[in-house]
């Protein structure tokens, strides 16, 4: 008899989205309990010895990587368990890195021909004394996912406070042109895109509330837009997942403004909560969620 594999569930972490990380981490824990893994969901905070101590204690075969933002999908986890030799679900240290670096990932973008917001990279002190390209623009944090900090700043507008960011008067911020359109999404499980979604939401853009927020948006799917440009969505994403690496499953964000799409950012960590994308686009294609969570388990390594 084939002998029951151990998977230690990691979420919660210390980052702005640790809420929405418990989420994932339990519906991912209650997803591999009913597929019959012998699971252990650990709340990871900054406490790297307690946390290696209840891995060794545990002794999983597979870490699902449940966590979102800052510390658990920019590389820190991933390096750790690289060093342990535990193999773990989603993009590795390098890729995970590369893709929470938003001026560095679009960067690559670049290279392999993706259409990206044109940008300029700003202290934050400057940002709030002058406007560092024409409006209207959007203000992000450079290594934060979810659209925590984002800010759109239109003609006529007072610059919105970037006090609330937490961040030093020296900190980097990225300013890109915003670009008017619809916003679309394109989930890639391992060498296949799966689906492009439309998100519509009432709020000012999708920000954090309508991602997560029961009513915050509306995802339509698949997208209501020409066939030639579905397809090209869904090339897009994957060439994206390609040169930064990725594996496992990531989601890309892209913006089409009826001639052009212009690629957001791609998300290793994309979200496993009642509202997220990634799930509805595998349901779509005949992937039931139980089903997508195990997928990932079995094909969790470590980079080499």
């Amino acid at each position: 008899m084939k002998p029951v594999k151990k998977v230690a569930v990691l979420a919660g972490g210390p980052s702005k989205e640790r809420d929405v990380s418990l989420v994932s981490g339990h519906a991912a824990t209650k997803a591999l309990s009913e597929l019959g893994y012998d699971v252990s969901m650990i709340d990871v905070d900054r406490d790297v010895a307690r946390l290696v101590s209840q891995l060794k204690a545990f002794a999983p075969d597979v870490a699902f990587n449940a966590l979102h933002g800052r510390f658990g999908e920019d590389g820190c986890i991933q390096g750790l368990l690289d060093l342990m030799g535990i193999p773990y679900t989603h993009s590795g240290r390098m890729a995970s890195a590369i893709a929470m670096d938003k001026p560095m990932a679009k960067k690559l973008f670049s290279s392999v021909g993706i259409r990206v917001p044109e940008e300029v990279v700003a202290p934050r002190a400057r940002i709030e004394r002058e406007d560092v390209m024409p409006r209207p623009y959007v203000i992000k944090p450079v290594n934060e996912g979810s659209s925590v900090g984002v800010k759109i700043v239109r003609p006529g507008d007072n610059c919105p406070p970037l006090d609330d960011l937490g961040l030093p008067a020296d900190a980097p911020l990225l300013v890109e042109r915003f670009i008017a359109g619809r916003e679309v999404t394109v989930a890639v499980l391992g060498d296949r895109p799966l689906a492009v979604t439309e998100i519509k939401t009432h709020r000012a853009f999708y920000d954090y509330e309508a991602k997560y927020a029961a009513g915050g948006s509306v995802h339509v799917i698949p997208a209501p837009i020409a066939d030639d440009a579905y397809g090209q969505a869904m090339e897009l994403s994957m060439r994206a997942h390609r040169v930064l690496g990725c594996r496992g499953v990531s989601r890309a964000d892209l913006m089409y403004d009826g001639t052009d799409f212009f690629m957001l950012e791609v998300n290793t960590q994309p979200g496993l909560t009642p509202t997220s994308l990634v799930p509805e686009q595998a349901a779509h294609v005949g992937m039931p969620f139980n089903q997508l969570i195990g997928w990932m388990v079995e094909h969790a390594q470590c980079d080499a």
